[in-house]
């Protein structure tokens, strides 16, 4: 990641009725794209019961190839984006987020869904850096910080709509209705963004194509390992092949990364505390929230017998906080000092985390709302401030791969934390189910299971989430002491 001239001067602001319609219309970009994770996590039940008939790491693949995909072509994205202009990163993106909407709708098969969960991670790859690059260009400088805080605020506003529409939407159509939704969403935003979005402003910005496939290669390979590990067993020699492969990949990746003239993304810079903080807190806060995204649908609906609908709304306090909270967080980082904000932030995270890990059939709603919101609260606090370290800490000319590297750090983060829930709920519903019982899914088992059993089924669900947020919730608490390290008090 390497700092030239700006190749071409600023191109004109736009007047100042597009201009004022331009962070709410970035946002709006931002909800579509958090949004369909939300809304995807929800309909995991759905998924389990439908014709696709996807086994338990199916699913983790359902969910992981969109964020995985979506993290490891964010700094390339953004890159073409500095390179390419902007605006026209962001209407690319738009329309390869509506194609992939539509192949993943038409899927006869786990692998054609699949597929279009790629193309709309990429898609999305490409979405979201250019809509805060864009957001940054029409913004006066001293109100930058709160432009990316609001920018920030929206991914709260998306998990809102992601949960209650497409809790909505599921009510009343089938799982595919969700990405029929998805597609005219988009193309009504690119034509928005056509009229009122100024020509981005163009750097010279490299791109890394061989660091890219790399560290996508060696993220894949990791999260392989991860969620086979269960079906396969954790020293067959595919899973252990899928380990060695990631731990080679992301070895030649730094190497390449150190010699390369411009590399994708140069180790040394992770030398400044303040950036090398916030990139391991975005990651951490995301690891433990998807995490909690990828069982809490499923909790809310095997264990507590909510619909959708219900499902969607029952989950909107851990949207409540950070939406609230993130307004001030901001300032409260300048009152009390980012190191203070940061650590109380992601100790909220990993406390939520571990008091959830106690819920099982018969806790009641308000107590695990009361979880929820701490987690939300927790999130709304530090994540700003954490995402303005990062992007202040590059020059202004990176702003696109800054925001990729932010925005990297999230997915990354998610792809992981879901995959690491996932496999250790996967292991211990199989080791908690009736004896004679066998699942693709939690779903499945409770599908198939006979009345006296469902009960028994059940806590095999809920003990197997347990064991997953906790192992999580340690992660983020381990992760805030490196968030807070080097950091200035």
């Amino acid at each position: 990641m390497t700092v030239n001239a700006v190749r071409k001067s600023a191109p004109p602001v736009p007047g100042p009725g597009r201009a004022r319609l331009m962070p709410t219309l970035m946002s709006a970009c931002v909800v579509l794209v958090v949004a369909m994770v939300a809304a995807t996590n929800l309909a995991l039940p759905d998924l389990a019961r439908s014709d696709l008939h996807p086994s338990g790491s199916q699913l983790l693949w359902i969910v992981d190839t969109y964020v995985l995909v979506f993290g490891c072509l964010l700094i390339p994205a953004g890159a073409i984006g500095d390179r390419r202009g902007r605006k026209g990163a962001l209407l690319a993106g738009l329309a390869a987020f509506a194609a992939g909407c539509l192949v993943s709708a038409l899927a006869p098969g786990v692998t054609v869904m699949l597929a279009g969960r790629l193309v709309t991670g990429a898609g999305a790859a490409l979405i979201m850096p250019a809509t805060l690059s864009l957001l940054l260009q029409v913004t006066e400088p001293a109100r930058r910080p709160q432009a990316i805080a609001g920018w920030t605020a929206a991914t709260g506003v998306a998990g809102a709509v992601g949960n209650v529409g497409g809790g909505a939407i599921l009510r009343w159509l089938p799982w595919q209705g969700l990405f029929y939704v998805g597609a005219p969403a988009a193309l009504l935003l690119a034509a928005a963004v056509a009229w009122a979005a100024p020509r981005g402003e163009r750097h010279d910005a490299d791109l890394d194509v061989t660091g890219a496939a790399l560290l996508t290669l060696g993220l894949f390979a990791l999260l392989f390992g991860i969620i086979e590990g269960p079906g396969h067993g954790w020293s067959s020699g595919v899973v252990l092949g899928g380990f060695a492969c990631a731990a080679v990949l992301l070895a030649v990746f730094t190497v390449h990364a150190l010699r390369a003239a411009h590399p994708l993304l140069d180790p040394r810079i992770f030398a400044v505390a303040r950036l090398r903080g916030g990139v391991v807190g975005v990651g951490a806060v995301f690891f433990g929230l998807f995490a909690l995204f990828f069982v809490n649908a499923q909790y809310l609906q095997y264990a507590k017998g909510y619909d959708t609908l219900k499902t969607g709304v029952a989950i909107v306090p851990l949207i409540l906080g950070m939406i609230v909270v993130s307004r001030r967080s901001v300032a409260l980082a300048a009152r009390w000092g980012e190191r203070t904000v940061v650590a109380a932030g992601l100790a909220c995270v990993g406390a939520g985390l571990l008091l959830l890990s106690f819920a099982d059939a018969a806790t009641p709603y308000p107590w695990y709302a009361a979880f929820l919101l701490l987690l939300s609260c927790g999130t709304g606090l530090c994540l700003p401030t954490l995402s303005v370290g990062v992007m202040t800490s590059l020059p202004h000319g990176r702003a696109g791969l800054g925001s990729g590297l932010n925005g990297a750090a999230r997915e990354i983060g998610s792809a992981l934390g879901v995959a690491v829930a996932g496999t250790v709920l996967a292991a211990r519903l199989a080791a908690g189910l009736p004896p004679g019982e066998r699942a693709r899914s939690a779903g499945e088992a409770l599908a198939h299971a006979a009345p006296g059993l469902h009960d028994q089924v059940v806590g095999a669900f809920t003990d197997g989430m347990s064991a997953g947020l906790r192992v999580v919730g340690v992660v983020v608490l381990a992760s805030a002491v490196l968030a807070v390290a080097g950091r200035r008090p």
